[in-house]
């Protein structure tokens, strides 16, 4: 019934095939009484406490589904929101993946709520790059301005706030600690709060990398 159920979600969202199916293990230690009231605010959406024996995650040539508590979850890649996030768990402070599913709840996948997370959260995370990327650069070759929390670029320049440079100046771009680092004349500049949680981390860093690869080519 259950599997019923996520195809049917998965098919009224054209998901496409189902490529692999990861389960939450049997048991899940609770520790959230004794979380700070910060990290209870933000891992509230599902997923964030822990995820329940029989929990599932499907991964799908165009998005995922997560079924938890009766509910069943749908993430398309080429509209989600992903960040990257430090939070509690049952094991002590972990990484999370904190996306947007369809009907704009934010879901929490944290490293230890599925088996094999270096393997799924890298797909998911190249997986939306690559439903993100085609219209982002039309987008930026309309002339329009992309914005990625504190850092924006252009098809010309990356900023922040009143601050930014032409492409061409960007001698290296980092991420530290969940801030953008840009070096340009021989320094570096960090943008963004450690921890920021930058949505769409990852389609920022391709774009970067294709922008910064362009601009070079162009004024060598």
């Amino acid at each position: 019934m259950l599997l019923a159920r996520i195809s049917a979600a998965a098919g009224l969202a054209r998901l496409g095939r189902r490529r692999a199916t990861y389960q939450a293990p049997r048991t899940t230690p609770g520790f959230w009484r004794a979380a700070a009231a910060g990290a209870r605010r933000l891992l509230r959406s599902v997923g964030g406490r822990g995820m329940r024996p029989g929990a599932r995650l499907d991964l799908y040539e165009h998005g995922l589904t997560l079924a938890v508590g009766g509910r069943i979850h749908v993430i398309r890649y080429d509209t989600t929101v992903v960040r990257r996030r430090r939070v509690p768990s049952p094991r002590g402070i972990t990484r999370a993946h904190v996306l947007d599913d369809v009907d704009g709840e934010q879901i929490v996948l944290r490293c230890g709520d599925f088996g094999l997370p270096e393997v799924w959260g890298p797909v998911i995370r190249r997986a939306v790059t690559d439903a993100q990327m085609p219209p982002a650069l039309a987008a930026l070759e309309r002339g329009e301005r992309l914005v990625f929390g504190p850092v924006w670029i252009t098809a010309d320049e990356i900023g922040s706030r009143r601050t930014s440079l032409r492409w061409a100046r960007v001698q290296r771009i980092e991420i530290l600690n969940g801030s953008v680092a840009v070096r340009a004349a021989g320094r570096w500049q960090v943008w963004g709060t450690a921890g920021s949680g930058i949505p769409n981390l990852c389609v920022f860093r391709a774009l970067a990398e294709h922008l910064a690869g362009a601009e070079e080519d162009d004024y060598y």
